[in-house]
């Protein structure tokens, strides 16, 4: 039986809360050794960094053979639902978006996983990992070290890690057993006392998500205010900056490259549009 939810409860902690009971679920379903042992079958990761850098660094010239400034990459998200915005695209069909994605620009694929609040599946992950080439990240809310090996056997060449659902211990270990298993942990912060602690792990990947995972509200500003508070010795070359949350176009993309971000995470904005191709391209300058 779950456990009641309490009124002065987040949605982040009701999130953390089902997610606790989802994982002890799992373990009796698929035992932790299968798992492993699926992790070191599986394919080696692709490199995200690379490819967010390499498609941040534009190749063309423009005027008077001009290299033009870099701009963002774009990470594209396979998102089904949100807790705030309830169901965002039907049918959902995520290697037909992966695919999309893939042919319009994109330099990665975001993948959903979360079940109860996101409608995301880890078959999500697994079957957009086979029929695309980009790096995929499994975006979830990864607090145990079972989720870990759970996205390296599905395939997950990345995972995220929120910083606001971690304690320093928890996000210690799950950064260095991501490391360890060759994918890219992205660390994702909100607020100043969050980077603090990202810092301490010497993330080589970092984001700066603008929405508030307590109240859903969205500021651009926090991607700035953030990237400003960068140490100079670890910009531009030793970690990458990612803008998640709120960007609807490219004037959007190239604020937050001019804040720092070297790439941006897109869901809702590309699932919703009208012209999910064109979207594609405006927001990946392809």
């Amino acid at each position: 039986m779950n456990a009641p939810y309490r009124q002065t409860d987040t949605i982040l902690d009701q999130i953390l809360a089902h997610t606790v009971e989802a994982i002890a679920a799992r373990k009796q379903a698929v035992p932790m050794a299968g798992l492993i042992q699926a992790a070191a079958a599986a394919d080696p990761p692709r490199d995200l960094i690379g490819a967010l850098r390499a498609a941040a660094q534009p190749s063309k010239r423009g005027l008077l053979g001009r290299r033009q400034a870099p701009g963002t990459a774009l990470i594209a998200e396979v998102k089904h639902a949100s807790p705030s915005r309830g169901v965002l695209i039907e049918p959902f069909e995520p290697v037909r978006l992966a695919r999309c994605y893939a042919d319009n620009g994109a330099a990665a694929i975001s993948v959903l996983t979360d079940e109860r609040f996101f409608q995301g599946h880890l078959e999500d992950l697994r079957a957009v990992r086979a029929a695309v080439p980009l790096p995929v990240l499994r975006k979830d809310f990864i607090i145990d070290p079972y989720q870990v090996y759970e996205g390296r056997a599905a395939g997950a060449d990345a995972m995220l890690l929120i910083v606001a659902a971690l304690s320093d211990a928890q996000l210690a270990s799950l950064h260095a057993l991501i490391t360890a298993l060759g994918m890219m942990p992205l660390v994702e912060v909100h607020n100043e006392a969050e980077l603090e602690r990202a810092l301490a792990v010497e993330p080589l990947l970092l984001g700066f998500n603008n929405r508030d995972l307590k109240t859903f509200d969205v500021d651009l500003a926090t991607t700035a205010r953030l990237a400003a508070l960068i140490p100079d010795g670890l910009l531009p070359d030793i970690v990458t900056l990612v803008a998640e949350s709120g960007v609807f176009s490219a004037r959007d993309a190239a604020h937050m490259a001019r804040v720092g971000a070297h790439a941006v995470l897109v869901g809702e904005s590309l699932v919703q549009a009208d012209d999910i191709s064109a979207k594609v391209r405006e927001l990946s300058g392809a």
